[in-house]
């Protein structure tokens, strides 16, 4: 059964990659966290990519990106960061987390996602060759974490290929840098700091 947002995020203890220690669902800054299929995965790889050429804009706006794959550290490193990442990406491959957050499962899903995009596949299996091919049924899902842990949207992937669009991440910042400004008290103009001073 899905996580259904607004829900407090389950709260995940990882490790990275490169051996540092991620923690996902406590406070902290806003976090987009992925779950993706394995490592040799077309659309992932694809998806990767995405978040690599928008991730300067988006932490700039105070987001943290957290990736997690089925797959091994070795597999991860081979596949998805064979070139440098500049956020977190973590190897699952007991899918622990993967269970935590209730991702799901579909062969009609993945070959769903095969027939129906068909250009992102091709640009996938050019960044993963022939690999790419032989993947899981493990479907993809994003969410959206505010700075208190709190799952504000929870997208699950209709196919093999189906993220949350960037559309949708912006947004979510642009609320909480809202919320953020409406929270710090304005200051008072000249007129009403010269008015508190007479009535003082």
């Amino acid at each position: 059964m899905r996580l259904i947002a607004p829900v407090k995020a389950p709260l995940l203890n990882l490790v990275d990659i490169d051996g540092q220690r991620v923690v996902v669902g406590g406070p902290g800054r806003r976090t987009l966290l992925c779950f993706f299929r394995d490592a040799a995965c077309p659309f992932c790889n694809f998806r990767i990519y995405e978040l690599t050429e928008h991730y300067a804009a988006l932490s700039a706006l105070g987001l943290d990106i957290v990736a997690v794959f089925t797959s091994t550290p070795q597999d991860v490193r081979r596949f998805v960061a064979r070139q440098r990442r500049p956020f977190r990406i973590v190897a699952d491959p007991t899918s622990r987390a993967h269970t935590i957050y209730r991702i799901e499962r579909s062969f009609w899903r993945k070959l769903k996602g095969i027939f129906t995009r068909v250009p992102t596949l091709i640009k996938g299996l050019r960044i993963v060759g022939l690999a790419g091919l032989n993947t899981t049924n493990i479907m993809p899902a994003d969410f959206l974490i505010d700075e208190g842990g709190g799952i504000v949207e929870a997208y699950y992937g209709s196919d093999a290929g189906d993220h949350i669009a960037f559309e949708r991440i912006e947004l979510f910042l642009a609320r909480g840098l809202i919320a953020r400004a409406s929270a710090v008290p304005a200051k008072p103009s000249g007129e009403e700091r010269a008015r508190q001073l007479v009535h003082r």
